[in-house]
């Protein structure tokens, strides 16, 4: 298994995991257990230490998974949005693929289609 495939499992893997409520719970009895120690280590820094360590690098970490679960949420919506608009009758071929257009042909893809939403709207 390449390595791609590998990350694409295990990021898969991990979304589900870590938006559950099993996982919810783990993370609060964890600060729960980090605050109950406070006081047998005099709320020392060394004490504060582990708590900003430990969130520090689950939120570095999660930020990798977030974005990659993002593309592939934003590929999966883009493949459906081109296979309705070329199933549609009337819809404009050029519609599709636009996430290979720079941005300055979104910008007058953008004005063109706000123009004909403005002329749809003065029509009886």
């Amino acid at each position: 298994m390449s390595k791609k495939k590998m990350f694409e499992c295990a990021s898969e893997w991990l979304a589900e995991k870590a938006g559950s409520a099993t996982t919810f719970t783990v993370a609060i009895a964890g600060i729960a257990v980090w605050a109950a120690t406070g006081p047998l280590w005099g709320f020392n820094d060394t004490w504060q230490l582990i708590i900003n360590t430990s969130t520090t690098i689950i939120t570095f970490l999660m930020v990798f998974l977030i974005q990659n679960t993002q593309n592939r949420d934003t590929d999966e919506i883009h493949i459906k949005l081109d296979a309705l608009l070329h199933a549609t009758k009337g819809a404009h071929d050029n519609l599709l693929a636009l996430e290979d257009r720079n941005a300055k042909e979104l910008k007058a893809l953008r004005r063109k289609y706000a123009e004909l939403g403005r002329k749809t709207q003065t029509q009886p």
